[in-house]
């Protein structure tokens, strides 16, 4: 089977009609002590899909946002508001680099944090690194839905919005893998998430084909 035809496979798999079982004994003995760790701008799913991604998995599912409220007993938008976003940058760090030593897990990281070359070598070194991408118009639409974002507490949201993406989404493309956080049921993204990890992680070596990444 071409490159190609696995890719057009796989486009048919995702209309959820000819999924595979997934050989999740198989993934979790590959994976090892690593933490599954997702990435990607805020409101792209990390948690919602997250959860029911380490309910799949058997693993636990870890939020650093939470743990970073709970290491500081305040929330992320009182530490932006009274310390200042490099004040939390710096705590995430430290969290995270903790949070990866205590795997394997299901990591849902903050949307700034896979910008620290620190916490990306700590990820690159103790995880494997996911990236939900999301296009504008789905993250805007899921972030309204929550007026607690310390990035969006101004006049221009969604220009914000717009800018943060620009800057990131390079940087997030880094990770390991790539997976579309579509507008449809988390279900669905979980098992797009499975695949990558099936292809990723026990499809052959074979240093001369490139292996496939869900974009």
């Amino acid at each position: 089977m071409t490159e190609n035809d696995k890719t057009q496979s796989a486009a048919q798999d995702l209309e959820g009609h000819h999924l595979p079982p997934f050989d999740i004994p198989h993934l979790l003995e590959v994976l090892g002590g690593r933490s599954i760790v997702l990435v990607g701008i805020m409101g792209c799913g990390k948690s919602t899909v997250g959860k029911r991604l380490a309910h799949r998995l058997g693993l636990e599912f870890v939020d650093a946002d939470t743990e970073i409220e709970r290491a500081a007993n305040m929330s992320v938008s009182e530490i932006f508001a009274t310390h200042g976003e490099p004040y939390f940058r710096s705590g995430e760090e430290r969290v995270i680099a903790r949070l990866l030593g205590e795997g394997p897990q299901v990591l849902a990281t903050g949307g700034g944090a896979f910008i620290s070359p620190a916490t990306r070598n700590e990820i690159n070194a103790h995880g494997l690194s996911i990236w939900l991408k999301v296009d504008f118009d789905t993250v805007m639409a899921r972030v309204r839905r929550r007026s607690t974002r310390p990035l969006l507490q101004n006049p221009d949201p969604e220009g914000t919005m717009r800018k943060l993406m620009a800057e990131r989404e390079p940087v997030y493309a880094q990770a390991a893998l790539t997976v579309m956080s579509k507008d449809v049921p988390h279900e669905k993204v979980v098992d797009q998430i499975l695949m990558a990890l099936t292809d990723h992680l026990l499809s052959p070596a074979d240093t001369n084909t490139p292996q496939m990444t869900l974009k």
